[in-house]
């Protein structure tokens, strides 16, 4: 019993207690090397697609990044619901609220998949269509993103599954499950596209298998574990309480990131009208930068785990320190790593492409996004302590409001007048909308807190 216990206590972390900067750095560095690791699943395809298929295919495998993220979002968001919830019952020690929470969550990953494979295979022709992909690459891209659907499921249930070793402060494991999927990634890409020339068919099908790997291998090791984050499959239910819990905090997460999704849609489209050499470069560009989004990202995470676990103890007193630990931290991620690939960026946007224009045209976008890149950190950590402290709703609408609505009214307007209508005037949407965008969630945070101070003060 007793190494029963020990294991299952090695991959969790007491958020609630201790030093916070240490803790996160244990938390966050494993999430991190694991984001990364899932974006090299993309950035083989079009390493791969733009080394030995050419041009058009890596801009048909570049121009449906905004689409899959669009489609996606909305079920990740529920993922993050789940997160929280999970969290927040660890840290409140509640172990049967905890079980119904992550056998609840898991149903809804399986029933998520299978949606958005059906809305995907079926609808990308027509939404291809919709967002002036070019002529040339539609083909191409269909392909693509019809196969890539395919393994929707499978993604879906990873990421809800480790969503809930998350809120136990288990980073490690995931890693580990995503390594070995990207190795089997990387390896199936070089033969269905150099051995067997299946072009993007090939390289979404390396995708599709990979994620199926690593989907079965959260799904084992919940399985194994002891204690109420285990998951028994006789179990899978979806109890309505904790159900309705998840869509109030995953829900708002999701239609944000719909929204955020939807102005890409918006600027993918303003970009794809100067033709498949700036779709090729922005493409390139557009997928380094992702590696820095996601180095970031994982302090977001950490935010909303930090704050979730110690909501749930009742240690509202470490939410300002947990706030500027995630903040300082996410700053050096993003201006180290964001400004490094805009020093690095010919040779990197070379892995991408051997065209000098295509890489010219990457050079420009990470010119005016890269550099500031810690501003969108910034902006999403704030967005992390607010769901981490329950409040889903308030963030959505001023992301709305802040960036989506601006970048949309930009391009819609100004941006089709002719002075106007420069590929650099389409990048500079993104940190004008990112600091605004800070502010306002910053504003939000210090009324939610004195709202908190209060209720502590009545009880």
């Amino acid at each position: 019993m007793l190494k029963g216990k020990s294991a299952e206590n090695k991959y969790q972390m007491d958020m609630c207690n201790g030093s916070i900067l240490k803790k996160m750095l244990i938390f966050t560095v494993p999430l991190m090397f694991s984001s990364i690791l899932q974006l090299l699943f993309n950035a083989a395809d079009i390493v791969v697609v733009g080394k030995f298929a050419g041009d058009n295919s890596l801009a048909a495998v570049g121009s449906t990044s905004s689409l899959i993220n669009l489609l996606v979002n909305l079920f990740i968001g529920l993922s993050i619901g789940g997160n929280v919830l999970a969290a927040r019952y660890f840290g409140a020690k509640q172990d049967r609220d905890l079980s119904e929470t992550v056998h609840t969550a898991m149903t809804v990953s399986v029933i998520s998949g299978v949606v958005l494979a059906i809305v995907g295979i079926l609808g990308s022709p027509i939404i291809l269509t919709w967002m002036k992909t070019p002529e040339e690459v539609l083909d191409l891209a269909v392909i693509y993103l019809r196969i890539y659907f395919i393994g929707m499921p499978a993604m879906m249930v990873y990421n809800f599954g480790a969503s809930i070793l998350r809120a136990i402060g288990d980073t490690k494991r995931p890693l580990y499950f995503l390594m070995a999927a990207g190795v089997i990634n990387v390896a199936l890409n070089l033969i269905f596209v150099i051995v067997i020339r299946m072009d993007v068919a090939g390289v979404a099908l390396a995708t599709t298998i990979s994620q199926c790997v690593s989907a079965y291998l959260v799904v084992r090791c919940l399985l194994r574990e002891e204690g109420a984050i285990r998951l028994d499959l006789k179990k899978m239910h979806i109890s309505k309480d904790k159900f309705l819990k998840i869509l109030q905090i995953g829900l708002p997460a999701g239609f944000q990131g719909i929204l955020f999704s939807l102005s890409n849609v918006v600027i993918q489209s303003s970009i794809n009208s100067f033709g498949k050499i700036i779709v090729a470069g922005n493409s390139a560009a557009a997928n380094l930068e992702g590696f820095v989004y996601v180095a970031m990202n994982s302090l977001y995470q950490g935010a909303i785990s930090f704050t979730s676990q110690n909501i749930g103890a009742g240690k509202y007193e470490r939410i300002n320190k947990i706030l500027f630990t995630a903040l300082a931290c996410v700053i050096v991620v993003g201006v180290v790593f964001g400004n490094a690939v805009v020093l690095f960026g010919e040779p990197l946007l070379g892995l991408y492409s051997d065209s000098e224009i295509v890489i010219e045209a990457g050079l420009l976008r990470l010119k005016y996004i890269c550099g500031v890149y810690a501003l969108c950190g910034m902006m999403d950590v704030m967005v992390g302590m607010l769901r981490g402290m329950g409040y889903s709703i308030v963030p959505m609408i001023v992301s709305l409001i802040g960036a989506c609505a601006l970048r949309i009214v930009f391009l819609t307007t100004v941006f089709k007048l002719e002075e106007f209508h420069k590929i650099e005037n389409v990048y500079l949407t993104y940190p004008v909308s990112w600091i605004l965008t800070f502010i306002a969630h910053v504003i939000t945070f210090i009324i939610v807190k004195k709202r908190l101070n209060r209720r502590l003060k009545v009880a």
